[in-house]
């Protein structure tokens, strides 16, 4: 499904400010796979999401989707097949235009490869009506509302499904229960995981919550410095506790980890 080979990117290539960000990662997805990821901050992990969404092209490496080379295919053209959500509810919607011109925009870039300023019929409206009242927030009766007066939790949950209207290849989800307070983060992580599963959608999360990287998806991701150091699924990962994730890091990496958002989150 996702095949990444041996890419690797730096910046400010030449200066003293160069920084390697990725370096020589290779990773395999299998179709339906959920992948949890955990790691420091500068580990990489933002970072490999940028180089699979187009953000950038990779200096050396290749990445496919679904068969298809999409090394240097521009974002514009990925994100007809990726979706995303960033940590920041904000960066997923625009809050001046209202949730069913959100809906449309993200609806009609994605289907098909209609034009986003293509007429929105009364069937489509009905479909994003029917699509809301799954989130169980009352939105389906709000169209005409700007996204700017939703809270944070309904903005991450409206970006969750206009990323997801059309069955994208691919999920990206950046930490994207991060910012939202715990009753509303595990509200819209329910909303994720019914979703992902129900669609059968390949997913990799971000997350800083080491004890919510064992519990969802099926595979786990220990990154640093560019790279993955533990890759654990199955049988295997079933019977690890958050200290067996501590202690395999540290076996895989030569030196604890420190960071106190990961600790504390466990």
């Amino acid at each position: 499904m996702l095949k990444i080979e041996n890419i690797s990117k730096t910046f400010y290539p030449g200066t003293v400010n160069a920084k390697t960000a990725l370096d020589g990662l290779s990773l395999h997805l299998n179709e339906g796979d959920f992948v949890t990821i955990i790691g420091s901050n500068g580990a990489g992990k933002s970072t490999l999401f940028n180089a699979i969404a187009g953000v950038f092209y990779v200096d050396d490496g290749n990445i496919s989707l679904g068969g298809e080379d999409i090394t240097f295919t521009p974002e514009y053209k990925r994100s007809k097949y990726i979706g995303r959500l960033f940590q920041d509810p904000i960066k997923g919607t625009a809050p001046g235009m209202t949730i069913e011109e959100n809906m449309a925009l993200a609806y009609l870039r994605t289907a098909h490869g209609t034009s986003p300023f293509s007429r929105i019929s009364k069937k489509d409206k009905e479909f994003f009506q029917e699509k809301l009242s799954l989130l169980n927030m009352g939105l389906e009766d709000r169209l005409k509302q700007p996204v700017g007066l939703l809270s944070g939790g309904q903005r991450q949950a409206l970006t969750l499904l206009m990323a997801t209207m059309v069955t994208p290849k691919l999920l990206l989800l950046d930490e994207h229960t991060a910012a939202l307070d715990p009753a509303t983060a595990e509200k819209v992580l329910e909303l994720t995981k019914n979703i992902v599963e129900e669609n059968h959608i390949t997913c990799m999360m971000i997350t800083h919550n080491m004890q919510q990287a064992l519990d969802m998806g099926n595979r786990t991701l220990l990154m640093t410095q560019g790279n993955i150091v533990l890759d654990v699924k199955g049988e295997e990962r079933a019977k690890l506790s958050v200290e067996d994730l501590l202690k395999r890091f540290k076996e895989g990496t030569g030196y604890a980890l420190d960071n106190d958002r990961i600790l504390l989150s466990k």
